[in-house]
């Protein structure tokens, strides 16, 4: 993990680019404790009124939309779904990349969806199971889930793959979003963590699978300010943490947390509240 350089405003303002990771959503049985967790943990705000009504509460950081609460429904736990962190990914032509992605052997989930005012969506996964949306957003509006040039707190720093087969998804995902495989650090008996390029900055990386993954999937690792504050709220609200905070590029620290309804989560932050040690 890279800390990410400034970038001019006009860059930082423009609409998202095929490639471009756009929002974040958490599947949940329970938003309402979702919502009591995650506020004061990362700094969130939820929307009210009608999206709340409908069983969706959007997440606001710094006053911008950056993602969603879903509510995980019987039906839906039914058919296998699980609490968990989705994100979504810009695409140019949604048909296309739902071409290309069957065609690399990935699966469509949902498909037919759309966000009124935005663009169509579909809920895809890749070969080996990974869960992620692909959206056609036509709203021309600049995406800021994603802190890919300004570090605002509660935004994602890091978006982070763990595979079965670390070699296959890489060529997967570079072949369906543009993206380039640059550089990597040796984790010992964990094999490499291979980091993913996309255009002019670090998009994430992509590992092996271990204990804490346990299987194929995104984990994302949103900004707090203070990464002792977040243990000590983390653990006051219920939370459970995985992986203790450790020193990443770039001098800030990173750990790995599940919250109270099981959903796997990252934290990004400065060490400030015991100074660095």
């Amino acid at each position: 993990m890279s800390a990410a350089a400034p970038a001019p405003a006009d860059i930082a303002d423009a609409p998202p680019r095929h490639g471009d990771f756009t929002w974040y959503e958490l599947l949940t049985p329970d938003p309402a404790a979702a919502e009591a967790f995650y506020g004061p943990l990362v700094g969130w705000y939820f929307a009210t009124g009608d999206a709340v009504n409908h069983g969706y509460r959007m997440v606001l950081a710094g006053g911008e939309p950056i993602g969603g609460v879903l509510a995980l429904t019987e039906g839906m736990a039914a058919k296998g779904a699980r609490p968990v962190w989705i994100g979504y990914v810009q695409v140019d032509r949604l048909a296309t990349a739902i071409d290309a992605l069957r065609a690399g052997g990935g699966r469509v989930l949902m498909e037919g969806l759309a966000i009124p005012g935005v663009g169509p969506f579909a809920m895809v996964a890749d070969p080996q199971g990974a869960p992620l949306y692909l959206i056609e957003d036509r709203s021309g509006r600049p995406a800021r889930a994603f802190s890919k040039y300004t570090p605002t707190p509660g935004t994602c720093a890091w978006n982070e793959l763990a595979a079965t087969d670390p070699d296959a998804a890489i060529a997967f995902y570079t072949g369906l979003f543009g993206w380039r495989q640059e550089g990597a650090m040796p984790m010992g008996e964990h094999g490499s963590y291979r980091f993913l390029v996309h255009g002019d900055h670090a998009v994430g990386a992509a590992m092996a699978c271990n204990d804490v993954t346990g299987q194929s999937g995104w984990l994302f690792y949103f900004r707090v300010p203070d990464i002792d504050a977040a243990v000590a709220q983390l653990a006051a609200s219920g939370g459970t943490l995985v992986e203790d905070p450790g020193e990443i590029p770039g001098g800030d620290f990173s750990l790995v947390a599940r919250d109270p309804q099981g959903a796997l989560f990252g934290l990004v932050g400065a060490r400030l509240t015991r100074g660095r040690q």
